[in-house]
């Protein structure tokens, strides 16, 4: 069995019941390699990670061995094993297709409340892919919301800054460079006065010593707009007349293909950040954001229990 897409975690059960075919103990690594094996996962697909930084396949196999477990379709002997059950080897007998929730759920232990709500059906929409809430485990769907949330956060970033006059946006973008560990020890950022900046708006240290620079250019265009390459031409003439070999322009719009394929032709360094990239920063870094509200995300204690 391959799929060409990532498998949803309730499509893992049934291959997590076959990985445990054999009645043997397992751990819990090798249940996830084994249920790889028979969804026919692709080395490709099995290095596909989350916003946590963990595999995706092994979050939804863990989710199919929680919910397996809580059933009894698994058992845990000890911490981190998993062997099947008698009812585990019927389920996969019965739906060698797979299983759903909502199938699963009828073998519910009496008195069970664990069940969280019946997914809705109705699809979640983001600015990339729409997505059924059944198809995520709980981390992504978390993951799913915080990215809609951001992302309208970062459209109202881009327009608020905007709104701002010239000089608002120049000394944000020193800030969120700042922010993100550039300035040297001292915190040394400069604005250049807009009379005499020859095309350059601000210089911030890179290291502690001030013996490296950044030249940064800050445009306030119109968030659909695009900027094209004399502009960025103009700019790496800026920083040749400084003498510097590295800069920053940053702007609220976009750039061309030609005016990314001519930054990255020069001997200096140019980085040209857009506004997509400048909102994402500001949220990662906490400029011009604060946080509203937190979450602890729990799972047992295992070193409790032994």
């Amino acid at each position: 069995m391959s799929l060409s897409v990532l498998p949803s975690w309730d499509q893992c059960m049934v291959p997590v019941l076959r990985a445990l075919g054999d009645q043997k103990s397992r751990q819990r690594r090798e249940v996830f390699e084994l249920a790889a094996d028979e969804l026919g996962l692709t080395s490709e697909q099995r290095l596909e990670v989350g916003t946590g930084g963990e595999a995706k396949y092994q979050n939804r196999v863990g989710w199919a061995l929680s919910y397996l477990d809580r059933v009894g379709a698994v058992e845990r002997p000890s911490r981190g094993i998993y062997r099947i059950t008698v009812l585990g080897q019927t389920l996969a007998e019965q739906f060698p297709a797979g299983i759903t929730e909502k199938k699963l759920r009828e073998y519910a232990r009496d008195g069970d409340s664990w069940w969280v709500s019946k997914p809705s059906s109705k699809a979640v929409v983001d600015d990339v892919v729409t997505v059924k809430d059944s198809v995520l485990d709980p981390y992504e769907q978390i993951e799913v919301g915080v990215g809609r949330i951001h992302s309208d956060v970062g459209g109202a970033l881009i327009k608020r800054l905007h709104a701002q006059d010239p000089a608002f946006f120049e000394q944000a973008v020193l800030d969120l460079l700042m922010a993100m560990g550039y300035g040297g020890a001292e915190g040394n950022a400069t604005r250049t006065q807009p009379s005499n900046d020859g095309g350059i708006d601000g210089v911030i240290d890179q290291d502690a010593l001030g013996l490296a620079r950044i030249y940064v250019q800050a445009k306030r265009y119109t968030p659909d707009s695009s900027i094209d390459r004399p502009t960025i031409q103009a700019f790496v003439g800026a920083l040749a007349d400084n003498s510097a070999s590295q800069g920053v322009f940053i702007t609220t719009a976009r750039y061309t293909q030609g005016a990314r394929a001519f930054a990255e032709s020069v001997a200096a360094r140019v980085v040209l950040i857009d506004g997509d990239r400048l909102a994402r920063l500001m949220i990662k870094y906490g400029v011009g954001v604060q946080v509203k509200q937190t979450y602890d995300v729990v799972e047992i204690d295992e070193d409790f229990f032994e």
